[in-house]
Parts: structure tokens; sequence; C-alpha cells
């Protein structure tokens, strides 16, 4: 009966009384023969001697049967003693009997698994946790964060508010929607920002904000007519912001515009307004409310703080509208010549869009396939063929893409728009030095051997990563205008998304930046669809490496990453984000995790798995968004519930005061180090070659000059000795 009890603790009342049930008709159906457990030899549960009992009325001798035959082995009844003999039990009770003991056996490996992987939870040592540094209280729920210079930009209910980083006080806010923003992205234009919002509908709104005036540019994509209302899936900001690019979707279809964005003009408008325009007499001050600040000492509104309506601003300039390429089919072309005239300075080469094959031909390869693989297709349904959607980006002059000679435009101003659609393999680029008048061909076309799935571009626009379906990752260097090379992910991985780090190195046991420009040195993090994460380093012609930095969580689930965002103002710092809602630091370099960071214990990730978050690109600080979990589920107004932002600055902490402190070494000091030459520029390398070389040649010739001598010193001693003439 206790190892009845010990079975129903470990599975359902309702499953156990069940079994029982079934044991009971079972007994009442042989009501001779009692319940007698046994098990083979070995089991943990005690074998008991089934005692004898006199059946009443004529034996009735069963015909022999093989399935009726003992399965014990055969060593059990040789030379045993008769009284300690155990008789196998019929059936049905050596199958009940197989079943308890199984029960009990499968229980057993779930208990143990359960023990050992508690001991290894405790015995894991946990890493510091560091709360946040200050707390922004806000009356509405914040859905989209950026920073940018010394401001935040949160978009929540019916706008974005701006604040200053530091002590954060609201600065001005825009609130004039029905809908809430959410996704705002803020683009550093030197003295100013350029701001664009998305809100819940999919509407595009630039804003202007210069001197802590805001101004509203333009709205891109909004219509009178609702039936003809078109939708933002992405949009992209170039470098300095010379240019956007936005994909729409609207009537089933989907489009890619691209806009020049005047920012001289802007800036030009802003510092010496028409006559009509005045910035002190036309601002109007924003209505705030007191509930949005963090303490009472902010509780007051900066006065200069205005939103200014009246002045117009010059539009973006549209220059290009690029619609998905269209699926290879059958050609109309009569020759070859006119295949060769239709492609026009080599326009499109590689799409597969100019080919000579004709619909039959095409028809005649579908029917071969088919045929070939129709016990493999005849279940399989034809799904239709998903929106395709596109990943884009502002690429600058390199050996690769040229300027035209014709066109005069500040360095570091972009000039080619890379992009690549769902379920292409072609990688395509288009000048940007166009007008909408001009026919949209691609300058050039990258084919890749299988279809393209993810790619990032370095924040110093010098290197580009693209992953294909397969888990093959291609680097680029655009600067140099050659690939870094090509490198595949560990079997069963494939590139979920692609994360640039700042160039590093590891001098003195501490991860540093060279003060000096590296060329053709590139490192990435690549988070797979797996929840593994993966470094992957370039160095010249020396080849990629990979190596893996967290393995798959196979045995603690809660484990699994769901976003990683590198830290620019700690060398090989990166901040990851789990399901169960913990944030850590870790340095990619040994790797390991340094600390982590939490909200208080009253607030919690509302969705772990899609954290809000923004780290800064200059400052060594991130805000992260909390929620109280008492408050979600006790109020049904969503604007009583309280939402907060929180401030981590990594140089407030202690194991951090040295990573985020003094990252910048020298030349000078990297001159005797063998890891930092490579950053050194060629001619020095060259140099300490020949340095190197003459010195390790004369100390060769030191120690002959020393051999040979000691060689003559002995033959002249043999010589006086008379043992060599």
């Amino acid at each position: 009966m206790v190892c009845y009890l010990q079975v129903a603790s470990l599975f359902s009342q309702s499953a156990f009384a069940y079994f029982l049930y079934q044991l009971f008709r079972v007994s009442q159906k042989f009501p001779v023969l009692p319940f007698v457990m046994s098990s083979p030899k070995g089991s943990q549960t005690q074998k008991v001697k089934r005692p004898v009992y006199k059946q009443k009325g004529p034996l009735e001798i069963p015909p022999p049967s093989e399935k009726d035959w003992s399965k014990d082995d055969e060593e059990d009844y040789g030379f045993k003693d008769p009284d300690q003999e155990l008789d196998s039990l019929p059936q049905p009770y050596r199958m009940i009997n197989k079943l308890v003991n199984l029960l009990f056996e499968r229980s057993w490996e779930i208990i143990e698994e359960r023990e050992a992987s508690r001991e290894a939870e405790l015995s894991r040592i946990q890493p510091t946790i560091y709360s946040p540094l200050e707390e922004i209280k806000l009356s509405t729920m914040p859905n989209c964060i950026a920073v940018s210079q010394d401001y935040m930009f949160i978009g929540g209910a019916k706008g974005f508010s701006i604040y200053h980083l530091y002590n954060a006080k609201r600065i001005c806010a825009w609130e004039k929607l029905k809908v809430d923003v959410t996704s705002i992205w803020a683009t550093d234009l030197g003295t100013e920002i350029l701001i664009a919002t998305v809100d819940e509908i999919g509407i595009i709104r630039l804003f202007y904000f210069y001197k802590e005036v805001l101004f509203l540019i333009k709205t891109i994509n909004e219509a009178d007519d609702a039936s003809k209302q078109t939708t933002c899936i992405k949009m992209e900001l170039s470098h300095r912001g010379d240019f956007a690019a936005f994909l729409l979707q609207g009537s089933g279809d989907v489009w890619l515009d691209v806009y020049k964005l005047p920012k001289e003009s802007w800036l030009k408008e802003v510092e010496h307004p028409l006559n009509t325009v005045n910035l002190k007499k036309k601002a109007k001050p924003l209505q705030l409310n007191n509930t949005d600040h963090v303490t009472a000492d902010h509780l007051e509104t900066d006065a200069n703080a205005v939103f200014k309506g009246d002045a117009k601003l010059s539009h973006p300039v549209s220059i290009m509208k690029i619609k998905p390429p269209k699926p290879v089919t059958g050609t109309t072309f009569k020759s070859p010549l006119e295949v060769f005239a239709k492609i026009e300075d080599c326009y499109g080469l590689g799409s597969g869009q100019n080919h000579f094959i004709k619909d039959s031909q095409w028809e005649q390869q579908a029917a071969i396939f088919h045929a070939s693989y129709k016990k493999y297709l005849d279940g399989e349904r034809e799904e239709e063929p998903p929106l395709s959607v596109a990943t884009f980006h502002f690429l600058l002059p390199s050996c690769v893409f040229a300027m035209p000679a014709e066109v005069k435009s500040p360095s570091g101003t972009a000039c080619i728009l890379g992009i690549h659609w769902t379920g292409s393999h072609n990688f395509f680029l288009y000048s940007l030095h166009r007008t909408l008048k001009d026919k949209v061909d691609p300058e050039g076309v990258w084919p890749c051997a299988a279809p393209i799935v993810a790619s990032a571009l370095s924040s110093c626009c010098s290197y580009l990563v693209l992953a294909c379906e397969d888990g093959v990752l291609t680097l680029w260097d655009l600067a140099e205008g050659f690939p870094l090379g090509v490198i595949a992910l560990p079997e069963g991985c494939f590139c979920q998304s692609i994360h640039f780090l700042n160039y590093f190195l590891v001098h003195k046991k501490q991860n540093m930046y060279p003060e000096g420009p590296v060329k053709s040195k590139m490192k990435c993090v690549v988070l797979c669809t797996d929840a593994s994460l993966h470094l992957v380093t370039a160095n010249g012609t020396q080849g990629p490496t990979i190596s893996v930095l967290v393995e798959r969580p196979e045995k603690h689930l809660n484990e699994t990453i769901c976003a990683v965002a590198p830290v620019p103002a700690s060398p090989g710092m990166l901040l990851i984000f789990s399901w169960d809602g913990s944030v850590c630091l870790m340095n990619v370099a040994k790797p390991e995790i340094i600390c982590a960071f939490a909200p208080p214990r009253s607030y919690h990730l509302v969705v772990p798995w899609k954290p809000v978050f923004v780290v800064s690109l200059h400052h060594p600080c991130f805000l992260l968004r909390g929620d109280h979990p008492d408050e979600i589920e006790c109020t049904g107004n969503a604007t009583e519930i309280r939402n907060s932002i929180f401030y981590f600055n990594f140089e407030a902490y202690p194991l951090l005061e040295k990573i985020s402190g003094n990252c910048t070494i020298p030349q000078s000091d990297l001159t005797d180090s063998n890891a930092s030459s490579e950053t050194l520029p060629l001619e020095k390398r060259c140099e300490q070659f020949l340095q190197k070389r003459f010195e390790k040649v004369m100390k060769n010739t030191m120690r002959d000059q020393e051999h040979w001598t000691r060689l003559r010193r002995y033959s002249l001693f043999l010589q006086r000795e008379g043992f060599q003439k």
C-alpha cells in the first residue's frame, strides 16, 4: 500500500484511481489466485513467495504453450533452495507486475533528474545583480524608446515625449494622435536631431528637434481616403540623415519608397526664419502632465520647451520607388542579340531576368521534377507565396561603390541602397543619385547560392554580412572592396539576427579599443534560431573564425536568449535578454557573464521575449521598460497602470568601472604587443618585421661565430696534444 501511495504522489489521483479500479476488476475475474507482486532479479521491489492454495473441484491442466513459459533467466533455476524459489505469476498478474515495476522505475528516474537539476541550480554561481540608478515614472505605457545625443524619446499613447538623459526632466511632448506610437527612431544630424515615428495604423511622421524646439516636417503616407491608406512595415535612415527609405504595403502590394532629406535647408529655415515665422512669438507651450516626472524636483517644466507647428520646413523629395523582383518566367526574346540589347550598361546582370529560356522549357522541367518526386508531392498542398518583405541598408562610397564624378556631396554621404527581398538569392544595389523620373534599375546584383534571410551593416558602414538560408555567412569589407571570407554556422544552426561589435583587442587581460583606425578587421555576434550565440571574427586575408558563446539550452529552457545588444561604450560587452526576464552582461572575449541587471522587485518585464530597451551609442548606459505586475492584474484601465523606464549606467557599478573607464589604448602602447601589431600602418608593420628579422639574423651570426671559435680552439688543443696533424 505504501508503494501505491508513492506512485499516487507522482501521478494524478484520477489516473491512479482508474488503475486501482482495473486491478479490482481483474481480481474479481480471478478470485482464487491472490495478487502477488514479483519482479525479475535486480529490481528494486522485494520478491514475495506465493503461498499454495488448494482449488476445489476437478483440476484442469491447460495445454502447453510457449506464451506460458517463464521469462526468467536459466541461471535462476540452477542449484537453488526449493523453499526460496519464486514461482512465476500467471496472466494477467504478470503483465500488471511489469507495469507497476516500470511505473516505479520511471518515477525514480524523474525524481533523480529533478534532484540533479536542483543541485546543479544551487551549485551555479549567480552573478551580481545591480539595480537601476533612476526610475522615470510614466502615466502611460511606453511602447518604444530611442536615444540620441543627451536626449531620450519615449513613444506611447497619442504621441511621444522628449526627456533629458541624465536628469530625466521632460522637455517637450507631441500628443495629437488618437492612436499609440509603436516605433520611434532618432538620428543625430550634428546640432539637431531627426525623429521618425510610426503609429498603430502604420503612418510615418518626420520631426525636427533643434535647440529643444520641436518641428513637424511631414506626414509621409497619410491618405484622406481610408481605403487607399498604406501601412509602413519597416523604415531606415541613412548614417547622417541624408536619405530615408520606407517599406509600404497597401492594396495587396509592397514597395519601397526612397526619399532625399534636405537637412541643409532645414537648418537654414530654422536658424533664419522668414518674417512670417517668429519662434518666440509663435511658439506654443505644451500641456504637460506633472505625473510624468521622476521626483518632486523634476515637476517643473522647461520654459523653453515648445512645439513649433506654424513653421513650415522643406518636405523630403521622393527619388525612386522600388518593387519586388518579378518571378523568373519564360522569355519573349527571339534571339540572343535581343537579350544583350536588353542589358544596358550591365544593369541587372545576374538577377535572372534577362535569359533565353522559353516557357515550354520551364514547363518541361517542371513536369520532369513532378514525375521524379511524385510520391513526395502527392500529399502536399500548394501554399500561397508569403508577402515579400525587404531588408535594406544605406552604403557609403568605397572601392566597390564609387560616387559619380558630377555629384558633389560631403564625405560620409550614402550613395548606394542595398536591398534583398524575402526568398531571393540576390542582393540588389541601387544608386541614390537619381530622380523619380529616372528608370529604376539596379546598378549591380550580388547573387548568393541560397536565399538571403538576414543581413547587417556595421555602424561605420564599412562591413556587411549576408546570412543565407543554409547557414552560410558572407563577410564583406566594403571600404577596401573585397570579401573577408565565407563561413558556415554549425550544423543545425540558422541565423536569426546579426549584431556588429566595435573591433577591440585584449591588452593585459582587458578589452581595449585601438586609438587609430582599423582596416579589414571585424567582429560580430550571430543569434541563431535555436537560441545559440556565436562570435564571428574576420582578420584580413587570414579567413574568418567562429566560436560558440552560448550553447543551445536543453535543460534550462527559461534561459533561452530572445534578444542581444552590443554595448558600444564598453569594448567586447554584450547585453543578453532571456525568456525568464533576466538581463545579463557578457564579456565575449572570455566568454563569461560579468553581472546582471534587474528592476526593483515590484516590477518585471511583462513581455520578456520582446523587451523594450535601448542602448546608447555614445554613453555607457541603457534604458529598460518595467511594469508593475500587481496593478496589471488588478487594474482594468491601462491609463491607471504604473509604468516606468529604468536607467542603468555602467560606470556607476563597481565591477564595471574599469571596463567603461579608459577603454582606448594609444598605438604607442601597442608597439610591442603581438596582438596589436595588426592595427599598425603597413609601413610601421614592415619596419617592425625587418627589425625583428635583422635582430634574428645578427643573433644567429653571433652564435655561429662563437661556435666556430670554440671549434678552432678545440682543434688547436688536439694538435698540441699530438692527436691531430
